[in-house]
């Protein structure tokens, strides 16, 4: 490709089978004027309230923001928020086939209360029990038919138990065969499991504690003998977010790094979902690792500067990759 133009519309033809652990995000929106009689709490006035789409279904949201079509393998629970959160889907047209409805969990709900654009408090409920056998076995079952028709498959995992090792496996081996990448966005209780898998992703949080080790982010040996050794552990390339430090690949034998770019941080909540959202888009193309860590980093950067979870504008992503002269990477 010749072109960021080119390699964007390349991005159109796609499909990626997204796995992991789907979330629905309740916003509460309102203004505070005055603090509780009752406790040394502000009272919000509620303005409006509405649901999206969180977790991986936050990286299917990217992945089809940016031309691609994304299909959801995940589990939910048999509840109103579980309807909710397929409605939602419905509201933006994605497919729901490899959706898996359970009776022994809830769906994972994140409600988030804003007031003043503040974000003063979370409310999670979700359980993190890993999946029963036969409702693993629905997993692999839909991953098996929907996967031929796939370009990519990102594995987004929150540790919320949807994702288990045994999955991870079938899934890799089932990918290889087909020649299929797939790149992942870890957590802590699977981090060591995805072992020949086409590029991981974790933030510097995550290397840490995947590894042990006590990693200093502003010097550069320490990330790169970390990268090295989570290399040699899973087979696999490596791109860390480094937050204001950057983003760092190791990646077919090329090994780059990638300052972070000036912003207006208004909420770096889902910037780990767009930025492994790029980086599959980028790698299902056979792009070059330096673009791949350069647009991935630049798109995380972006949806930090919105209040909410929301994702990447591609439109907007490819006129700063211009204007910042990204095409020397191509």
């Amino acid at each position: 490709m010749n072109s960021l133009e080119e390699v964007f519309n390349a991005f159109d033809g796609l499909t990626v089978l997204v796995i992991g652990d789907i979330m629905l995000d309740s916003y509460i929106w309102g203004s505070v004027d005055r603090i509780s009689p009752e406790a040394p709490v502000p009272i919000v006035r509620v303005r409006k309230r509405d649901f999206r789409l969180g977790g991986a279904a936050n990286v299917a949201l990217n992945v089809q923001a940016l031309g691609a079509k994304p299909i959801l393998c995940a589990l939910i629970g048999d509840d109103d928020a579980g309807n909710k959160l397929l409605d939602c889907l419905d509201q933006q047209g994605m497919s729901k086939e490899g959706i898996v409805v359970s009776k022994n969990r809830p769906t994972t709900v994140k409600t988030r209360l804003i007031a003043s654009h503040q974000h003063v408090v979370r409310v999670d409920e979700e359980s993190d029990q890993e999946l029963l056998k036969d409702e693993e076995d629905q997993l692999v079952k839909q991953i098996q038919q929907l996967i031929d028709e796939c370009d990519a498959i990102i594995f987004e995992d929150y540790d919320k138990g949807v994702i288990s090792a045994s999955l991870i496996d079938k899934t890799i081996v089932m990918a290889t065969k087909k020649n299929i990448p797939t790149i992942v966005d870890p957590k802590k209780r699977n981090f060591l499991s995805y072992k020949g898998v086409t590029l991981f992703k974790p933030n510097l949080k995550e290397l840490r504690e995947g590894l042990k080790l006590d990693i200093d982010a502003g010097d550069e040996g320490q990330v790169e003998q970390a990268v090295e050794k989570l290399k040699q552990i899973l087979d696999s390339g490596v791109m860390v977010t480094l937050s204001e430090h950057g983003v760092y690949i190791d990646y077919q034998s090329e090994q780059k790094k990638f300052p972070a770019h000036k912003r207006e941080i208004a909420d770096v909540s889902g910037a780990g979902d767009t930025v492994v959202s790029i980086a599959g888009l980028c790698v299902a193309i056979g792009m070059k690792p330096g673009l791949i860590a350069a647009l991935s980093n630049l798109g995380g950067g972006l949806v930090c500067e919105h209040t909410g979870v929301v994702p990447i504008n591609k439109k907007e992503l490819l006129a700063e990759a211009i204007d910042k002269k990204f095409e020397t990477l191509l």
